[in-house]
């Protein structure tokens, strides 16, 4: 049942478009795997071979410590309504901070966020669609405004203060770069 692309095509790019989450996988070569679950209106295809998506703070940082490390990244993306599918998009993925070249030229693809952190890139390596057929059916009630409250309350100052005390290393100890220079 699976089907395996080399890169995106306008129906995947579309049921990409349509999508109200997107999961994220990402290991180092020695420690835990890391899963996880993204919303907000943060990701973006750049065209049929890149994607990428405004990484908010968050409790770790492990996928920048990750993909620092070694790269490797896997992003999901499942329907919740009627027509199943699961599409899955393989690939290298890299940080970009504010403070990178790159920046400003993918920075430009999103709407600014407080609290945003860096963006995640990933160049994909193979496209994976599945059936997706014991996916549950559910429906959106709302995105939650949690993750926007929090990062008003904090402000900018708090925020980074936060970047220091809970984003500069994995779980297992690895450099997230996030505030080198």
């Amino acid at each position: 049942m699976a089907k395996f692309y080399t890169e995106l095509n306008p129906s995947l790019r579309e049921f990409i478009e349509q999508q109200k989450i997107f999961f994220t996988a990402t290991a180092p070569k020695e420690g835990r795997i890391n899963l996880s679950p993204k919303g907000v209106d943060t990701f973006r295809c750049i065209n049929n071979v890149t994607v990428a998506y405004l990484d908010l703070t968050g409790n770790g940082n492990e996928t920048a410590a990750h993909l620092n490390e070694n790269g490797r990244m896997t992003i999901m993306f499942c329907s919740f309504s009627e027509k199943p599918m699961i599409l899955r998009l393989y690939g290298e993925g890299r940080v970009i901070l504010p403070r990178n070249q790159e920046w400003e030229h993918f920075y430009g693809f999103f709407t600014p966020i407080l609290g945003e952190r860096q963006i995640m890139v990933l160049n994909i390596n193979s496209v994976q669609t599945s059936c997706g057929y014991g996916v549950p059916v559910y429906e959106l009630q709302e995105e939650r405004k949690t993750i926007r409250e929090w990062a008003d309350k904090k402000g900018e100052q708090g925020i980074f203060e936060y970047w220091q005390a809970k984003n500069k290393k994995s779980i297992d100890g690895l450099e997230t770069k996030l505030l080198e220079n």
